[in-house]
């Protein structure tokens, strides 16, 4: 099996320099940088995309929960925080591991051996055929819609529009479950509730992306990291 690439992202010094530490004395994980926020963790993943992410959650400017919302298709993390009540959010992420501080070399271990498993079932396992678009429930049928025509997706509660050019699909999902689906590196969630096409855009305005005639927000929370994937 391949070493693991990873990322530590803290705020705090003495918490990045016990993980640190920890990280390299295991063989198979590769540490490719060391942040203090994920601002910088934004800027490192466009220059050096990893396997994993060692993230803390309390973190200025934007939470690591925040961050990994951002992204369509972030790596994989293993949370470390003092934060018990943030362990639901992970689960709902799909985070790999939540690591409590203060975080014993032990429990760090368990957490590296337990992504080690996980990335030797991933490598070994049969590569998928790559796809260039899925098919919607809509209008009462089943519609293909190719992802290089999706301008930007809305979720309104229980139901999720894809905004294609010239139409609009309705379809009965949710923004989490449809993000999933969606090619990495090409798409990326603005706001709680919208996801756009990368290549779609056309102008950022303040905390609004122009994309044709329609007018997309930004959270105001998650600007810095949106830009930060826009603006290269």
């Amino acid at each position: 099996m391949n070493n693991i690439s990873c990322i530590i992202t803290d705020d705090e010094p003495f918490a990045r320099k016990g993980l640190q530490g920890y990280v390299e004395k295991i063989g198979f994980l590769d540490l490719k940088g060391v942040c203090e926020d994920a601002l910088q963790l934004s800027d490192m993943l466009q220059r050096q995309p990893v396997d994993l992410l060692f993230l803390d959650i309390q973190m200025p400017h934007i939470t690591g929960v925040d961050f990994i919302r951002a992204l369509s298709k972030p790596p994989k993390v293993i949370f470390t925080t003092a934060f018990e009540h943030y362990a639901l959010q992970g689960f709902e992420l799909d985070i790999m591991d939540y690591l409590l501080k203060p975080i014993s070399y032990e429990r760090f271990l368990k957490a590296a051996w337990k992504a080690r498993d996980y990335f030797a079932l991933k490598e070994n396992a049969p590569a998928a055929p790559a796809v260039a678009y899925i098919f919607i429930k809509a209008n009462g049928k089943l519609e293909k819609v190719n992802f290089d025509e999706i301008l930007f997706i809305e979720g309104m509660e229980n139901y999720v529009a894809i905004h294609l050019p010239g139409k609009k699909l309705i379809t009965h999902s949710t923004i989490k479950s449809l993000v999933e689906k969606l090619p990495a590196g090409q798409f990326l969630q603005t706001h709680k509730s919208f996801i756009v096409a990368i290549s779609k855009v056309e102008a950022i305005e303040g905390n609004t992306l122009h994309i044709q005639k329609h007018q997309v927000p930004i959270s105001k929370y998650l600007r810095d990291v949106v830009l930060g994937q826009i603006v290269k």
